[in-house]
């Protein structure tokens, strides 16, 4: 379970498996996540698509979702990819959610591994 997330950039080894878990809370009152689902997706500076995760909703009205990347999804070549998280409600709406900030682009980056 090797990996990092700070604001605008998640960190992963080459290979790694990475759990990111999210709770929506407004407020400190979690989100009921009936009928939400939740999508992480991965491009490179073509904007072509490396992988794409839907979050597992694990505690539906504590509001938490897991988005589990595999080492299939991480055996990537090293390097700076981009990369968003976002909820759709039960309403249709959606959201961005990650980053946090709507002026930037996250970071998705592989680090290089060596045990490979």
């Amino acid at each position: 379970m090797a990996g990092v997330i700070l604001p605008n950039m998640i960190i992963v080894r080459k290979g790694d498996s990475f759990d990111i878990v999210l709770q929506f809370r407004t407020d400190d009152k979690p989100w009921d996540l009936t009928d939400c689902t939740v999508k992480m997706t991965v491009r490179n500076n073509e904007e072509k698509v490396l992988f794409s995760k839907s979050g597992e909703i694990f505690d539906v009205s504590g509001g938490k979702v897991r988005l589990k990347l595999l080492p299939a999804d991480t055996n990537i070549t090293p390097g700076d990819y981009k990369t968003d998280i976002q909820i759709k409600l039960k309403t249709g709406d959606i959201h961005t959610v990650y980053p946090g900030d709507v002026n930037k682009v996250a970071v998705f980056r592989i680090t290089p591994e060596v045990t490979e």
